[in-house]
Protein backbone atom coordinates (compact mmCIF):
# COMPACT_ATOMS: atom_id res chain seq x y z
CA UNK A 1 0.00 0.00 0.00
CA UNK A 2 1.31 3.43 -0.91
CA UNK A 3 0.21 6.69 0.65
CA UNK A 4 1.19 10.23 -0.14
CA UNK A 5 1.89 12.32 2.92
CA UNK A 6 2.26 16.08 2.80
CA UNK A 7 4.21 17.92 5.50
CA UNK A 8 4.32 21.67 5.87
CA UNK A 9 7.90 22.76 6.52
CA UNK A 10 8.37 25.21 9.39
CA UNK A 11 4.62 25.83 9.35
CA UNK A 12 5.09 28.22 6.44
CA UNK A 13 3.72 28.08 2.93
CA UNK A 14 6.25 25.58 1.58
CA UNK A 15 4.94 22.02 1.36
CA UNK A 16 6.56 18.81 0.23
CA UNK A 17 5.11 15.40 -0.46
CA UNK A 18 6.62 12.18 0.82
CA UNK A 19 5.67 8.83 -0.65
CA UNK A 20 5.23 6.25 2.11
CA UNK A 21 5.08 2.48 1.64
CA UNK A 22 3.55 0.75 4.67
CA UNK A 23 4.11 -2.90 5.47
CA UNK A 24 0.81 -4.76 6.03
CA UNK A 25 -0.92 -3.60 9.23
CA UNK A 26 1.75 -0.97 9.98
CA UNK A 27 0.65 2.13 11.86
CA UNK A 28 0.17 5.12 9.58
CA UNK A 29 2.11 8.26 10.36
CA UNK A 30 0.70 11.75 10.59
CA UNK A 31 1.88 15.23 11.33
CA UNK A 32 0.36 16.84 14.40
CA UNK A 33 -0.25 20.50 15.11
CA UNK A 34 2.13 20.41 18.10
CA UNK A 35 5.84 20.18 17.29
CA UNK A 36 7.55 19.44 14.02
CA UNK A 37 8.72 15.86 14.67
CA UNK A 38 6.63 12.91 13.45
CA UNK A 39 6.27 9.79 15.60
CA UNK A 40 7.19 6.36 14.25
CA UNK A 41 5.91 3.04 15.60
CA UNK A 42 7.22 -0.45 16.21
CA UNK A 43 5.97 -2.69 13.42
CA UNK A 44 5.93 -5.90 15.44
CA UNK A 45 6.41 -6.95 19.02
CA UNK A 46 10.10 -7.07 19.85
CA UNK A 47 11.98 -8.51 22.83
CA UNK A 48 15.49 -7.25 23.53
CA UNK A 49 17.62 -8.74 26.29
CA UNK A 50 19.68 -6.57 28.61
CA UNK A 51 22.92 -5.55 26.89
CA UNK A 52 21.68 -6.64 23.46
CA UNK A 53 21.47 -4.47 20.36
CA UNK A 54 18.70 -4.95 17.83
CA UNK A 55 17.15 -3.14 14.89
CA UNK A 56 13.49 -2.38 15.60
CA UNK A 57 11.42 -2.56 12.41
CA UNK A 58 9.31 0.60 11.92
CA UNK A 59 7.15 -0.90 9.15
CA UNK A 60 7.66 1.85 6.58
CA UNK A 61 9.77 2.83 3.61
CA UNK A 62 9.72 6.40 2.30
CA UNK A 63 10.79 8.33 -0.75
CA UNK A 64 11.99 11.70 0.56
CA UNK A 65 11.93 14.70 -1.75
CA UNK A 66 15.12 15.36 -3.70
CA UNK A 67 17.42 17.58 -1.68
CA UNK A 68 16.07 16.47 1.72
CA UNK A 69 17.19 14.04 4.39
CA UNK A 70 15.50 12.68 7.51
CA UNK A 71 16.82 12.80 11.07
CA UNK A 72 15.68 9.90 13.27
CA UNK A 73 15.86 10.21 17.08
CA UNK A 74 14.29 8.54 20.11
CA UNK A 75 11.16 10.08 21.61
CA UNK A 76 11.81 11.79 24.93
CA UNK A 77 9.93 9.00 26.74
CA UNK A 78 11.66 6.07 25.02
CA UNK A 79 14.35 5.52 27.65
CA UNK A 80 12.00 6.18 30.58
CA UNK A 81 9.36 3.75 29.30
CA UNK A 82 11.51 1.03 27.74
CA UNK A 83 15.10 1.38 28.94
CA UNK A 84 16.50 1.46 25.42
CA UNK A 85 18.97 3.87 23.81
CA UNK A 86 19.50 4.60 20.13
CA UNK A 87 22.88 3.04 19.39
CA UNK A 88 24.11 5.73 17.03
CA UNK A 89 22.60 8.74 18.88
CA UNK A 90 20.68 9.91 15.82
CA UNK A 91 20.00 8.38 12.46
CA UNK A 92 20.43 10.16 9.15
CA UNK A 93 18.42 8.84 6.22
CA UNK A 94 19.24 10.46 2.90
CA UNK A 95 17.01 10.64 -0.14
CA UNK A 96 18.76 7.71 -1.87
CA UNK A 97 17.42 5.26 0.77
CA UNK A 98 14.10 5.06 -1.02
CA UNK A 99 13.48 1.56 -2.38
CA UNK A 100 10.48 -0.61 -1.56
CA UNK A 101 12.66 -2.75 0.69
CA UNK A 102 14.55 0.14 2.32
CA UNK A 103 12.55 -0.31 5.52
CA UNK A 104 13.27 2.22 8.25
CA UNK A 105 14.69 0.73 11.44
CA UNK A 106 15.46 2.02 14.92
CA UNK A 107 18.85 0.72 16.20
CA UNK A 108 18.34 0.02 19.91
CA UNK A 109 20.52 -0.98 22.87
CA UNK A 110 18.64 -2.43 25.86
CA UNK A 111 19.69 -1.48 29.39
CA UNK A 112 17.22 -4.09 30.71
CA UNK A 113 15.32 -7.02 29.21
CA UNK A 114 12.15 -5.64 27.69
CA UNK A 115 9.31 -6.60 25.36
CA UNK A 116 7.87 -3.71 23.35
CA UNK A 117 4.42 -4.25 21.82
CA UNK A 118 3.69 -3.67 18.14
CA UNK A 119 2.33 -0.19 17.49
CA UNK A 120 4.38 1.52 20.22
CA UNK A 121 5.57 5.05 19.48
CA UNK A 122 9.31 4.49 19.82
CA UNK A 123 11.08 7.22 17.85
CA UNK A 124 10.48 10.30 15.76
CA UNK A 125 11.78 11.96 12.63
CA UNK A 126 11.82 15.24 10.80
CA UNK A 127 13.13 16.25 7.40
CA UNK A 128 15.59 18.97 6.56
CA UNK A 129 17.33 20.26 3.49
CA UNK A 130 20.59 18.51 2.69
CA UNK A 131 23.82 20.37 3.28
CA UNK A 132 24.99 22.45 0.31
CA UNK A 133 28.30 21.82 -1.44
CA UNK A 134 31.11 23.15 0.75
CA UNK A 135 34.51 24.31 -0.46
CA UNK A 136 37.20 24.08 2.22
CA UNK A 137 39.94 26.70 2.14
CA UNK A 138 43.25 25.95 3.86
CA UNK A 139 44.66 28.96 5.75
CA UNK A 140 47.58 29.59 8.12
CA UNK A 141 45.43 31.63 10.52
CA UNK A 142 41.72 32.16 11.08
CA UNK A 143 42.40 35.74 12.19
CA UNK A 144 40.01 35.53 15.14
CA UNK A 145 40.33 35.39 18.94
CA UNK A 146 40.31 32.00 20.70
CA UNK A 147 37.13 31.43 22.71
CA UNK A 148 38.78 29.47 25.52
CA UNK A 149 38.74 25.82 24.57
CA UNK A 150 36.17 23.03 24.73
CA UNK A 151 33.43 23.49 27.31
CA UNK A 152 34.10 27.22 27.56
CA UNK A 153 31.88 30.14 26.75
CA UNK A 154 34.97 32.29 26.69
CA UNK A 155 34.33 33.86 30.10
Amino acid sequence: MKAIWTKTLNRQDEEVSIQVRYLPKANHIEQTEIGSWIDLYTYEEVTIKQGEQKYINLGIAMKLPDGYEAILAPRSSTFKNWGILQTNSIGVIDSTYCGNNDIWMFPAHATKTITIPAGTRICQFRIQKEQPTINFETVDSLNTVDRGGLGSTGV
